[in-house]
């Protein structure tokens, strides 16, 4: 299995990386409450690359390491939801 780091430092990293996980959402066809919703099998052929998927069905980064003093990016994360491994 192939993996990625993915580290994000500072505002500009954070939203540099913010992007980069909408663009990866976008091609493996997952919409921002973390499930699939893609029409294509290829979309989901190497999805463990970046996602996890949880025991309620739902995909979640399987990194999101963000070197930030400030907590305003963290709360816009944490209120999307999209982060969150503890989904109902």
């Amino acid at each position: 299995m192939r993996e990625i780091l993915h580290i994000q430092g500072g505002q500009c990293g954070n939203q540099i990386g913010a992007k980069f996980w909408e663009v990866v959402c976008a091609e493996h066809g997952i919409d921002p409450t973390g499930r699939y919703t893609g029409d294509s099998d290829l979309q989901l052929e190497r999805i463990n690359v970046y996602y996890n998927e949880a025991s309620c069905g739902r995909f979640v980064p399987r990194a999101e390491e963000d070197l930030n003093m400030e907590n305003v990016y963290y709360s816009e994360m944490k209120d999307a939801g999209f982060f969150d491994p503890d989904w109902e």
